[in-house]
């Protein structure tokens, strides 16, 4: 019995169906309803900050009413009362807010370009710079920041001039600390170290590589220190050392108004939550802002 030969054969086989590729729902992050809430509280107070001359509001500096009256919803400028002169409260609020979002955003703004300078030519310098600008850094956040302002204050005339000044030289040290931890981790990344082997000079490698990477985490961070500022000059004027009378401020009609706070609470109580919902309105911003802009939080 002979065995037949084995023949190779290709063997076709009929193409595998084509399976389809799974589609992955891009995730999307759910944002609190605190969030909202906080960016319309904070355009309605720069809204009526802004527009207070043209609102139909009465003068801050004019007696309208009785002294300490409670709020009264037949008159417009009556809804919160009026303070221990008989001046509208409202009136004091809108005008008041005019000091804080000034004081707080220029200072935040000079104090943030003054410390990421420093801290950018410290971290991308280092030696000799570095340890100069570290031990200033050190040196002034050693010291008690209200104790500074005090001094400020009572060296210098009272006045939003002086508030800025002192305001703008309590976060210097702290936007310097930022930029230069972040510049030392973007200094060492390879687009820089190309850019140097290019020929690139050290002002246009800090100009164009490093500082458009900082400006992200450092503007988001710049809400918190606003809202830290706005606290400061808050008790700055509560110990009668801010603005002087009769411009009037969140933190002074606070300290006007507590004498009376068992009699009338409401001469304290309605600064104190303008206070309290602006100064949490900026911290939402600024964790929002960090969330979505800050490379480190989402790495």
């Amino acid at each position: 019995m002979t065995t037949p030969d084995v023949v190779d054969r290709e063997v076709h086989l009929p193409p595998a169906p084509a399976l389809d590729t799974p589609i992955v729902p891009a995730v999307r992050k759910s944002r609190s309803i605190l969030v909202y809430l906080a960016y319309v509280w904070l355009i309605a107070v720069i809204a009526l900050a802004a527009l207070a001359d043209v609102l139909p509001l009465a003068s801050y500096s004019i007696p309208i009413g009785k002294p300490r009256q409670g709020p009264d919803f037949s008159s417009f400028d009556l809804w919160l009362g009026t303070d221990q002169q008989g001046r509208s409260i409202l009136s004091r609020c809108v005008y008041g807010a005019r000091v804080s979002i000034l004081v707080g955003t220029v200072a935040g703004l000079i104090g943030a370009v003054i410390g990421t300078l420093l801290g950018m030519l410290a971290g991308y310098l280092g030696k000799a710079v570095d340890w100069i600008i570290r031990l200033i850094t050190d040196a002034m956040l050693a010291f008690p920041p209200l104790i500074l302002l005090l001094a400020l204050s009572s060296i210098l005339t009272p006045s939003v001039r002086t508030l800025l000044v002192g305001l703008t030289l309590l976060i210097i040290p702290t936007f310097v600390r930022l930029a230069l931890a972040n510049t030392l981790a973007w200094s060492s990344r390879e687009f820089v170290t190309a850019a140097r082997n290019m020929g690139a000079g050290h002002t246009r490698i800090l100009v164009k590589e490093i500082l458009p990477n900082l400006l992200p985490p450092l503007g988001a961070f710049l809400p918190v220190v606003m809202a830290a500022l706005i606290v400061a000059e808050g008790s700055l004027s509560f110990l009668g050392m801010g603005i002087p009378p009769p411009q009037p401020s969140w933190g002074g009609m606070i300290s006007d108004g507590k004498e009376a706070i068992a009699d009338s609470p409401h001469m304290v109580l309605v600064p104190a939550v303008v206070i309290f919902f602006t100064v949490f309105a900026l911290n939402q911003a600024g964790d929002h802002l960090r969330s979505r802009f800050d490379r480190t939080m989402r790495d």
